[in-house]
């Protein structure tokens, strides 16, 4: 059974930090994985994910502002969003696919798991 636990997020005024964390267990394998976010109301939006290589693929609206990074001897990948802004206010979610080898997608139609999700609130 493939999970995704996620942890870190929750509440940090503008301009904070914050990491989010996704562990993953029930594959042989590290898989393609991205972050992915939605507010009330929108369509879920992929905001970075990673390459089989390690390069990094980010949305124009978290740009410069979030790295993705992942640990395959943990089997967690992680978010860490800096100068966070009101507008960064959403759930975020992990999700993974199952495969390896990873395009750098960050539809949601192309993930198959997903973590539980974890809010992230951003105040002025």
């Amino acid at each position: 059974q493939v999970r995704l636990v996620q942890s870190g997020g929750g509440s940090v005024q503008a301009g904070g930090s914050l990491t989010l964390s996704c562990a993953a267990s029930g594959l042989p394998y590290f898989p393609c994985m991205a972050w992915f976010r939605q507010t009330p109301g929108k369509e879920r939006e992929g905001i970075a994910t990673l390459s089989t290589k390690g390069t990094a693929r980010y949305a124009d609206s978290v740009q410069g502002r979030v790295t993705i990074s992942k640990d395959a001897a943990k089997s967690t990948l992680y978010l860490q969003m800096n100068s966070l802004e009101p507008e960064d206010t959403a759930m975020y979610y992990c999700a993974a696919r199952r495969t390896s080898i990873c395009m750098m997608t960050i539809l949601t139609s192309d993930y198959d798991y997903w973590g539980q999700g974890t809010q992230v609130t951003v105040s002025s």
